[in-house]
């Protein structure tokens, strides 16, 4: 089987990688790929941008690609699946109608709400003057989202009057975010802990990866602005039986059904963003149509199952009595960004000195490219080291003895990835 996968970040190095594990792949192709994925052996890049969709789709089918993996959400929102398909191609991600689960904030709310899915309140905007005059009577901390696709960084936190109007200004009138922030949903600030709950579905069958916890603040402490994500670990351990079968049963499941009854064709990853109080409530964040990233490279590292199958699987509506097998070991990846991100930063700075990796390392690339024989950068979040460990303590320090060895004057990281796991459960037993 020839597959192809679609994205040139650290969730698609780590898919590809996986997939080209598997027996029943002959060829793996990335569009376009990073220098990670460039030095794969059996990897191939395709010199093809995430948005020339056509290009995508003629290359497939000039190559004869059986398979067709969308790993970022660009062009799951554009379409992508709905052509793949019309021209006769395998593409694994939901349609561009179940894609507005992520592509508009809005969309996804009332949608959670229209199908009695847990979520916090809240109310959606396009005018300032009457998004300040909702947040002055709902007081803060409270939270604004730019309704449409913003890389991750459409999201504040206010925990004053001052940094709510700048929010709500900077988006809507300032459009910092472009046609993405010219609505914006305003909602309630939910206290507790993020976990990130991930399934690959065919529409009605839903099998739930191993549950992960991502640290999306830039600093240590989980402090400063919003990122893609600075760090992640797998599994969490919020997320014990009780509370994944909740989850299914309370999120995944009416999900599916919501979709279902819309018409709506949902094949891929789902992403769930919960956020769980000492209550042990549930409430749902977020959607994303696709894998998380980095909570991709730790989870993939766990992941003994045959990924490239099940997709095709998914993609055939064949996943029922289909389950995944894991390395019963924790899993903890870093990121590395380059300085000034998630704001302005250089690329084209030399990296040198990259660990080799071993049946417990592994270094993936995301914001990456090979010039000349040398590894430059080409992003704002650039590597993402990932370790397996006997605890999520034992991983976290393989991590950071192997991150000293990178030499790159313009990178920084976190030194608290999975201080949370670490610190709260020192017991270290958690469940999936």
């Amino acid at each position: 089987m020839k597959v192809l996968v679609i994205g040139s970040g650290g969730r698609e190095h780590a898919l590809s990688w996986k997939i080209a594990q598997s027996p029943i792949v002959k060829k793996v192709y990335v569009a376009p790929g990073n220098g990670g994925t460039e030095l794969e052996d059996n990897i191939s890049n395709v010199n093809i941008d995430v948005g020339d969709i056509e290009a995508l789709s003629n290359f497939a089918l000039d190559e004869e690609i059986d398979l067709t993996i969308v790993g970022p959400e660009d062009p799951l929102v554009s379409g992508i699946t709905d052509i793949f398909i019309e021209k006769g191609l395998k593409c694994f991600g939901p349609s561009k109608e179940a894609a507005q689960l992520e592509g508009s904030k809005e969309f996804m709310k009332q949608f959670l709400k229209e199908n009695k899915i847990p979520t916090a309140e809240y109310q959606s905007f396009k005018d300032a003057k009457q998004a300040i005059k909702y947040v002055e009577e709902k007081g803060c901390p409270i939270v604004i989202k730019a309704d449409g696709l913003a890389a991750g960084k459409g999201v504040t936190i206010a925990y004053t009057l001052e940094d709510a109007k700048e929010a709500i200004l900077q988006s809507l009138e300032s459009e910092i975010f472009g046609e993405a922030g010219k609505n914006i949903v305003i909602e309630e600030f939910l206290e507790g802990e993020e976990a990130s709950f991930i399934v690959i579905t065919d529409g009605t069958t839903a099998i739930p990866f191993a549950s992960s916890q991502d640290h999306k603040a830039r600093d240590d402490g989980d402090k400063g602005p919003n990122t893609g994500g600075m760090g992640a670990y797998s599994p969490a351990p919020i997320v014990d039986d009780s509370i994944h079968s909740r989850i299914m049963e309370e999120v995944i499941q009416p999900t599916l059904k919501g979709l279902n009854d819309l018409g709506y064709h949902y094949c891929g990853f789902l992403y769930a963003g919960m956020m769980i109080n000492e209550q042990k409530e549930l409430k749902v964040l977020e959607f994303n149509c696709r894998f998380g990233d980095p909570e991709t490279q730790p989870i993939m590292m766990r992941l003994k199952s045959d990924l490239a199958d099940l997709c095709h699987k998914a993609c055939e509506k064949k996943l029922a009595g289909e389950s995944l097998e894991w390395d019963q070991r924790k899993s903890l990846g870093v990121v590395m960004a380059a300085k000034g991100y998630p704001h302005k930063y250089e690329k084209n700075n030399e990296i040198r000195n990259i660990p080799e990796e071993s049946d417990e390392f592994k270094v993936f690339h995301a914001g990456t490219k090979l010039k000349d024989g040398s590894l430059k950068t080409n992003g704002g979040r650039v590597l993402c080291v990932t370790a397996l460990g006997d605890s999520v303590q034992s991983a976290q320090a393989k991590v950071y003895s192997e991150i000293e060895n990178i030499l790159w004057d313009d990178g920084f990281f976190r030194r608290d990835i999975g201080y949370r796991a670490c610190l709260l459960y020192t017991s270290d037993a958690a469940d999936e």
